[in-house]
């Protein structure tokens, strides 16, 4: 596809942090890893990634906002553009070996969210979206499924870790659209799991309690690949919420019925 200025940049950037994961995921064993909270680790390649991605952007784009998840916010000169990063999605299948995390790069443009960059590196699978543009992966235009029934169909989540208060609420969930699908995933990175659904991997995906930086790449992927993006709370938006619903058009009003029943 034939992108913006910014999503260049943005793809450059992802792909130099990648570069550097990718060398430190070969030597996982070797990682000198300090804990930041129960079951969230936080590691030298995630810093590293981070602070490349950093240097990209703001050469790039020296006046624009910034939010990461190891550095936090920063203010910019222009107040109406911010960019959101999370250097290592997936930073605990990382330190295990599990070949599925992502970098996730997204702007914001005067609070919506209008370019979104994630790259699955151990895959190279680059999705990418810009608004009113669609969805691209490695410049393959993709679109959510089209599968109409539940019971043919296969959901994401996250499962809530270490006494996160959301686990009577997931439990909840499960027990009822388990027994209404053909499966439900957990693999840990929420951008892809987002980008899947985009991709027609998945038939749709829900989560709470999620970040910023965890999500805004992934929703407008999805979107622009014609999912419909929501708070679990319809009166949220799932960006600032960080409650979470995702699933194809044909899918989602019965799909968000259920989950916000339960």
């Amino acid at each position: 596809m034939q992108g913006s200025a910014n999503l260049t940049v943005m793809i450059k950037a992802a792909r130099l942090a990648g570069r550097s994961l990718a060398k430190d995921f070969r030597e996982v064993e070797n990682l000198q890893v300090s804990s930041k909270s129960a079951g969230d680790f936080v590691s030298r390649a995630d810093i590293a990634a981070e602070n490349i991605i950093r240097k990209e952007l703001t050469e790039a784009r020296p006046t624009y906002g910034w939010i990461g998840e190891e550095s936090g916010e920063t203010k910019g000169e222009d107040p109406t553009r911010r960019w959101i990063v999370d250097p290592l999605d997936g930073t605990t299948n990382f330190l295990h070996g599990l070949p599925h995390w992502a970098v996730s790069i997204a702007l914001e443009h005067r609070g919506k969210i209008v370019a979104g960059v994630v790259f699955d590196v151990a895959k190279d699978e680059m999705f990418v979206a810009e608004k009113g543009t669609g969805a691209w992966m490695n410049d393959a235009r993709i679109r959510v499924s089209d599968r109409r029934y539940m019971r043919d169909s296969i959901y994401a989540t996250g499962l809530p870790f270490s006494g996160k208060p959301d686990l009577p609420a997931t439990l909840r969930d499960l027990a009822a659209l388990l027994p209404a699908c053909a499966g439900v995933r957990r693999w840990g990175t929420a951008s892809l799991d987002l980008t899947y659904v985009a991709a027609g991997r998945y038939d749709g995906f829900w989560e709470r309690d999620l970040n910023i930086w965890d999500t805004a790449a992934g929703i407008i992927i999805a979107r622009e690949a014609g999912a419909i993006v929501e708070g679990i709370d319809p009166a949220t938006s799932a960006e600032q919420s960080g409650d979470v619903i995702c699933a194809s058009g044909v899918q989602f009003d019965t799909f968000a019925k259920l989950i916000r029943a339960s």
